[in-house]
């Protein structure tokens, strides 16, 4: 689960345009991004990668606000094509990236939360398995655009076993491979959960970073 990352920075843009040929947004981002919150995301329009402002936490066109995103930012992998939050975004594969420099999880070994930073151990920027909607609203004309990233089964993962409850299922969002990000973009409806695996051993450091004031 990930309900709480740093999204890329406006100084990586060159990593952006090496890998998808496109630019950043010409806005303003947090350091830190939570669920209802904009950050850069990947794309495609019309056949094209396309990085635009994206609110984390998908909102499908029925529901009635923004806060619907506090419980859709990620979906789990297994039940994502079931889910009538997020069926019509598999079903028309509308497959994007969320793109970061690190994401956050509760550790609980010592007996309570403990929020601790998931970076890759070369310290570059990454692109994670999503899913996104983007419509237009009826009523006001505003264009909605809002993601989820994916999620799969961590019990045996090096790393990411080590967040959640003691008793919770662990569970990691999908940090794709540099030659998977394209490949995901383009995935037809037989491949997807192709790419839905963990990170390999090695690639994901973590350290604790405790919880700033918001």
């Amino acid at each position: 689960m990930c309900s709480n990352y740093s999204p890329i920075k406006i100084n990586s843009e060159p990593w952006v345009q090496k890998h998808f040929g496109c630019l950043l947004p010409n806005s303003i981002w947090r350091n830190e991004v939570y669920p209802t919150y904009p950050a850069p995301f990947i794309y495609l329009n019309e056949g094209k990668p396309k990085c635009e402002l994206a609110e984390f936490g998908l909102r499908p066109f029925w529901a009635k606000d923004k806060k619907f995103g506090l419980r859709t930012y990620n979906a789990r992998s297994e039940t994502v094509a079931e889910k009538p939050s997020y069926t019509q975004a598999w079903k028309e594969r509308r497959f994007g990236l969320a793109i970061m420099d690190n994401f956050y999880e509760p550790n609980w070994e010592t007996g309570k939360a403990v929020r601790w930073k998931i970076k890759p151990a070369d310290l570059q920027p990454f692109a994670v398995a999503s899913i996104f909607e983007r419509y237009i609203e009826k009523e006001t004309g505003e264009v909605i655009f809002s993601f989820s990233m994916l999620t799969i089964n961590a019990d045996n993962h090096p790393v990411m076993k080590h967040f959640h409850k003691p008793d919770d299922e662990k569970r990691s969002i999908v940090v794709l491979t540099e030659n998977d990000y394209l490949p995901w973009l383009n995935a037809s409806h037989d491949q997807p959960k192709d790419f839905l695996t963990l990170a390999k051993n090695g690639f994901l450091i973590c350290e604790a970073s405790p919880t700033q004031t918001r």
